[in-house]
């Protein structure tokens, strides 16, 4: 019984040793430096939980420049955006959208935006087919 179990731990070891070294488990953190145009940050809950797939649309002059992603750790970077006055709109279902209007962004100058969204109660709620049914 014992070998058994010293088996089984060792094999767990081994496969989250395997998982560090291939790459395959998500860090979450301070994403290291980034290239000085870069424009990154991180988008949480109101209970700072990591928000994934939160869609992000960086607008220059009224006009759609770019759209990221967040990852698995909330986090988002833009590279290569041109300098100017931009408006960011945090989208994600089931959370209230969140505008950063007036954002300078400078050439040559990193810019870190960290962004909280809130929940959206008032999801449509359809009524049932039974609702409408009449006796």
């Amino acid at each position: 019984m014992k070998s058994k179990i010293l088996l089984l731990i060792s094999t767990f070891v081994l496969a989250s040793f395997l998982a560090m070294a291939t790459g395959n488990v998500t860090k979450c953190g301070n994403p290291g430096p980034g290239k000085k145009e870069d424009i990154g940050g991180s988008v949480h809950t109101d209970a700072k939980k990591p928000l994934k797939d939160v869609s992000i649309t960086a607008y220059l002059d009224s006009k759609k420049e770019k759209v990221v992603i967040t990852d698995g750790c909330g986090s988002f970077s833009f590279d290569d955006l041109k300098g100017g006055n931009y408006k960011f709109v945090f989208e994600k279902q089931g959370y209230k959208r969140v505008v950063k209007e007036n954002v300078t962004v400078k050439v040559d100058e990193a810019f870190q935006l960290n962004i909280e969204m809130i929940m959206d109660s008032e999801q449509d709620i359809l009524p049932s087919p039974m609702h409408f049914v009449y006796n």
